[in-house]
């Protein structure tokens, strides 16, 4: 089911009195003094009257809402969207909004936010690069970031590995590093588990995780357009997920010298004005995917698309919408191109 959120300006009803024109005397005609102030008062009542009544109406009835009157609310080809209003909390659009759908790497969304709400979370830690990562890697045939085996990166390195290239190694690195037990096989089991227990947290009712990274070999990795949006919300929160997510382009360097350098696979940044994230997703199952947010005029906007095969093209409509821009006013978007050699996803 699509909707959106309008209303519509009331109109003065067929009870509201009459009043009646007050005419003026024929060419020539002479008026005397009484008929002049009785014709005055009348009109003066008249005038009265319907500023009373204009008034009354302009308060009783709700006015159009600016996104109604600017653009119609969007046809999207996504299975599922939904559109947030962050500042205020308010839902703009939905599609099947409530329907869980497979999310692919926007799953990394909630990574992230499992790493960056650890109590005492240090940034600069080090973490050193397994074969077992780029194995993984290899053998589910994920996204990478293409981290080499022995190398050592800060925790904040990290999140922008798993982030812009969304980096599967950089995944399974942050869930060996932040879930517990003695083997790796049982930290990246309790890594899910605080992913699940997060969700919780956040009322996420129609979302389970059974994957770091949205590589999910039971098909129990979903969620709804509806609750992505309010995780999406949660993690922008975060200063450090905020500048990770909104940078097109970062170049780290591991301890041994190594230079990374990551683009973003989100299109949206540096095409459309305003955006700042936030993750991009595409499986067999999932479809292309996207959880996308702008800010405009002081209000941060999110946006999440499943399974949508038109996901950059949808997404400039519903941020359109969002922010009033005019359907007459909108040019063709030129999407930032990545590089030859750069991670897709």
């Amino acid at each position: 089911m699509v909707s959106a959120v309008t209303s519509s300006r009331g109109t003065v009803g067929a009870g509201t009195p009459a009043v009646e024109a007050v005419s003026a005397a024929p060419a020539g005609e002479r008026i005397s003094a009484g008929r002049k102030r009785r014709l005055g008062a009348a009109a003066l009542a008249g005038g009265l009257l319907l500023s009373a009544v204009s008034t009354a109406t302009a308060q009783a009835a709700p006015a159009r809402s600016a996104a109604a009157t600017a653009t119609p609310a969007p046809t999207v080809s996504a299975k599922g969207a939904y559109l947030l209003d962050r500042t205020t909390g308010k839902a703009l659009f939905a599609k099947d909004a409530g329907t869980s759908r497979q999310m692919a790497s926007t799953t990394k969304v909630m990574t992230a936010t499992v790493v960056l709400g650890r109590p005492k979370l240090d940034l600069k830690r080090l973490v050193t690069v397994k074969q077992t990562y780029r194995d993984y890697v290899t053998q589910v045939g994920g996204s990478t970031a293409d981290l080499r085996t022995g190398d050592k990166l800060t925790v904040g390195q990290l999140l922008y590995a798993l982030m812009l290239p969304s980096g599967c190694d950089a995944a399974y690195a942050l869930a060996d590093t932040y879930g517990t037990g003695s083997t790796t096989a049982a930290r990246v089991k309790s890594f899910i588990g605080m992913m699940n227990t997060k969700a919780r947290e956040l009322g996420l009712k129609n979302t389970h995780y059974d994957s770091f990274d949205g590589i999910s070999s039971k098909g129990a990795n979903y969620t709804t357009p509806r609750d992505s949006a309010v995780l999406a919300g949660k993690a922008l929160g975060y200063g450090t997920l905020r500048t990770v997510v909104g940078s097109a382009k970062t170049v780290q360097k591991a301890t041994n010298g190594r230079t990374y350098t990551w683009y973003n696979t989100n299109r949206l940044l540096g095409s459309y004005q305003g955006a700042i994230g936030v993750k991009t997703g595409t499986g067999t199952a999932a479809g292309p995917c996207l959880v996308f947010a702008a800010v405009r005029g002081g209000h941060t906007v999110i946006g999440v698309l499943l399974n949508d095969a038109s996901r950059y093209d949808d997404a400039v409509k519903m941020l359109n919408y969002a922010f009033h821009v005019p359907t007459a006013k909108t040019a063709p978007m030129r999407l930032r191109v990545l590089p030859a050699g750069a991670q897709r996803d």
